[in-house]
């Protein structure tokens, strides 16, 4: 687990703070795989290069490869504020039972694999 603690100037820039912190947990994770420390940066820059992100009405969903990483709220609705970050459900929808940290407000606990779970 690492801890993304820079907040964001507005949500893009907040979504590539969260996948950089994505990335450092993914070095610590294959630094522990017994990889040569070459092999290790080669993976790293693979699973970096593999982000991509896509805009909804509703949500920005952060893709690693075939798996939905993340979904991050664009606008405040009843329940979150813009920036929070919400664990998929399915490929179409985040879990909507609690925010995981805020992209806009940092200091939030973030996986290679995604957010927590609660």
């Amino acid at each position: 687990m690492t801890i993304c603690r820079e907040k964001g100037v507005d949500l893009n820039d907040g979504v590539e703070k969260m996948i950089g912190a994505m990335v450092e947990d993914y070095v610590g994770w294959t630094n522990n795989t017994g990889l040569t420390e070459e092999r290790a940066e080669e993976r790293a820059e693979e699973f970096a290069n593999k982000f991509k992100t896509t805009e909804g009405r509703k949500y920005i969903k952060v893709i690693n490869e075939h798996s939905v990483s993340a979904f991050i709220v664009k606008e405040d609705d009843k329940k979150f504020r813009k920036g929070d970050i919400l664990k998929p459900a399915s490929w179409n929808a985040p879990a909507r039972n609690a925010a995981r940290g805020n992209v806009l407000e940092g200091n939030y606990p973030i996986n290679w694999t995604g957010p927590l779970y609660l």
